[in-house]
């Protein structure tokens, strides 16, 4: 549960201030471990580190006078961190640098390290340590459970507060109905029932305005107020532009989520689909900057949120499907071929002349779970692969 924080010019001077001694003991710890691999011994534990930061609160006066709830948080989320790295669900902690990773986070039960009130029906203050009671715009009822909260900054300088809380699951219709959904760039999410969706990204207008900004950041003196002020103003921008897509995610997947009681997407390997194509300097790559331009096109399409989403609010009922062909594979036939999509949106049938857009035709396939073996053979969801030799359909 996420909320807009307001805090006075002198509340923000110490949130700051904490963000910066978060920052610091990470990379502190970060460092440590950077050359540690687990075959070594040497690198400090969370019991360790602990320790090494009393010690450095003693010597440093400017570290003593924050607080020591931020820093040792700061600690035990870096243990976290290296113990899920270690377990194969994320990956290395890396380092967090200024304006990027402006945060903090404060655990413990109401009453001794934060507490939460409500002031009006729009108003409510959460405490915060050393910086008193900071206001924020109270949206929705915050549940009595919750035991900790994230204070951060982005980059275009609003701060927000966010209780960690797990929301309950969104029910079903219970129709047993199905659905599809085929993630692409031109078309955000196309549905098997024929819709077709889109994120709403920059009008034309912001975008050229943030081309010109962008023109006026490269002329700007390094460490300049100029060049300051416009760090901020390209970061409201891409800040309105990343609150766009995440609104659609949310008002999409809730919305998937109730229609439907099966939900199948394709099972996409994005982090090689975004992988750079630079190469090395001994074997350079090629087409580099249109396949950079695919890559930021992929992330603002928002491919991966979607469906990180769909499985919190319908666990259980998220299936991924192969993605092989399914963008060749005609939904009335079963021929595939490649040359029966045309274009972008437009397939037609070699075999049977069915014609359809070509992203809804993939998304009825990804509903129905099929995917083509190496034989060319359909092959269901979860079902054994036909390994006989399958009838050849004249093309037209």
């Amino acid at each position: 549960m996420r909320f807009r924080l307001v805090p006075t010019p002198v509340q923000e001077a110490v949130l700051l201030e904490h963000c910066a001694h978060a920052r610091f003991v990470w990379n502190l710890a970060c460092e440590q471990h950077q050359h540690w691999r687990p075959s070594r011994s040497g690198a400090p534990g969370y019991n360790e580190q602990s320790r090494q930061l009393t010690e450095a609160r003693k010597e440093f006066g400017w570290l003593a006078a924050g607080s020591q709830t931020v820093q040792q948080q700061a600690l035990r989320d870096f243990a976290q961190a290296m113990s899920n790295f270690f377990a194969g669900t994320h990956r290395r902690p890396t380092w967090r640098k200024a304006g990027v990773h402006e945060g903090f986070r404060i655990v413990g039960r109401r009453g001794s390290h934060w507490d939460v009130r409500r002031l009006s029906r729009k108003t409510g203050e959460v405490r915060v340590p050393k910086v008193g009671w900071v206001r924020f715009r109270w949206s929705r009822q915050i549940p009595c459970e919750v035991r900790s909260f994230r204070v951060n900054r982005d980059r275009a300088g609003r701060w927000h507060v966010a209780f960690a809380v797990i929301p309950p699951p969104v029910a079903g219709p219970g129709t047993g109905e199905v659905v599809g959904v085929d993630r692409g760039v031109a078309v955000s999410a196309a549905l098997s029932s024929g819709e077709l969706l889109s994120i709403p990204g920059l009008r034309a207008s912001e975008a050229q305005r943030l081309r010109r900004l962008r023109r006026r950041l490269a002329r700007a003196q390094r460490g300049s107020n100029g060049r300051t002020r416009l760090k901020v103003a390209i970061g409201r921008l891409r800040a309105r532009e990343t609150d766009r897509r995440k609104d659609w995610v949310e008002k999409t997947s809730t919305d998937l989520a109730r229609r439907f009681d099966l939900i199948r997407v394709e099972d996409l390997k994005i982090a090689n689909m975004v992988r750079s194509a630079r190469g090395t300097r001994a074997t350079p790559g090629t087409n580099v900057r249109a396949k950079a331009g695919l890559n930021r096109s992929i992330h603002a399409a928002g491919w991966g949120r979607l469906v990180s989403r769909l499985v919190d609010k319908a666990p259980g009922r998220v299936e991924r499907v192969d993605p092989a062909f399914t963008s060749q594979i005609c939904h009335a036939c079963g021929h595939c071929e490649a040359r029966n999509r045309e274009s972008q949106a437009v397939f037609r049938c070699r075999a049977c002349g069915h014609a359809d857009h070509a992203d809804v035709n993939a998304a009825k396939n990804i509903a129905a779970g099929r995917a083509v073996t190496a034989r060319g053979a359909l092959q269901p969801l979860g079902g054994a692969v036909n390994r006989e030799p399958q009838p050849v359909l004249s093309s037209v």
